[in-house]
């Protein structure tokens, strides 16, 4: 259940994404957006170092891994986030189905992981039940070669930080990888600061949006972090190809929630509820609760 807080909880952040990026960054780099995301990490740590001391035990080599590994989870939120200021959310979200299949080679090459033949075909029903919701029957359209880059790009190297997370919070432990991550995390968010143009563009947000911009931010952060943490601890019990197969029903969730939207909130859902729509979302979410049943078996 802990990998299923994940894409439960990222397909609410996905939403509060795009509503940030339109009203917040849609002029500016949203570079910036991940300073805040390094501010909800730097706020996390005298926590979790209260309550785990021991994450200070750890030999520094150790804790130059795991904080690349922090480092490496940001860069593929940038590709994500660039992804996001030019798309729509239901758009982008299907490529994030690349993570699971990268995570699979990695975790073989690496770790020595194998699934049995019906882990793997419950994996590829996931994927596939996810890629179905994203597809536009009727609907033509060039193929966006810049989108498919950078969400392939934010695939692999996240899937190549989850890799570092479940190697050290397996060796060490979570707490004390999970630390170490964030503080990778605020490394990169500092350096953004570094950058003139991007410290400019922070300080001007905030001047002119303090208010909203903190409170949805703040909220989105602690929505993030609750699927992270849930997903990164789902990785102690099971193999990482599955956990992050298992993730990638977050483009379910995206546009489940996005359906709420157009019926709730018409000002800000975009989904097509109409009947061959609303058919072709059950077969994938029928092909993903049979998927699911096969992992967890």
């Amino acid at each position: 259940m802990f990998a299923f807080s994940g894409p439960v909880l990222w397909a609410v952040s996905v939403h509060l994404d795009k509503y940030l990026v339109d009203r917040f960054f849609r002029q500016s780099h949203v570079a910036v957006l991940l300073v805040f995301t390094a501010l909800a990490g730097v706020l996390m740590l005298p926590f979790i170092w209260f309550f785990a001391p021991a994450v200070l035990n750890i030999g520094a080599g150790s804790i130059a891994v795991i904080a690349v590994s922090g480092v490496l989870y940001m860069g593929a939120m940038l590709f994500y986030l660039q992804a996001l200021q030019a798309e729509e959310a239901s758009v982008v979200a299907p490529f994030f189905q690349a993570s699971p299949l990268f995570g699979y080679v990695l975790a073989y090459v690496v770790l020595g992981e194998k699934l049995s033949v019906g882990q793997m075909v419950g994996g590829a029903l996931i994927v596939i039940g996810a890629l179905i919701v994203s597809i536009r029957f009727g609907k033509s359209g060039a193929f966006k070669l810049r989108l498919a880059l950078l969400m392939l790009a934010c695939g692999f190297v996240l899937a190549l930080a989850t890799l570092i997370f479940k190697i050290f919070a397996i060796a060490v432990a979570f707490w004390t990888t999970t630390f170490w991550m964030f503080a990778g995390e605020a490394v990169f968010g500092a350096a953004l600061l570094m950058i003139a143009g991007y410290r400019s563009e922070f300080i001007a947000l905030m001047r002119g949006n303090t208010a909203a911009l903190l409170s949805i931010n703040a909220s989105n952060e602690l929505i993030n972090l609750g699927g992270g943490l849930g997903n990164r601890y789902a990785l102690l019990f099971a193999p990482l190809s599955i956990v992050q197969a298992i993730g990638s029903t977050t483009t379910l969730f995206v546009f489940a929630f996005g359906i709420l939207l157009s019926l709730a909130c018409p000002r800000f859902g975009r989904e097509t509820l109409s009947a061959g729509e609303l058919t072709q979302k059950g077969i994938a979410a029928t092909l993903v609760a049979a998927g699911v049943a096969l992992l967890i078996r």
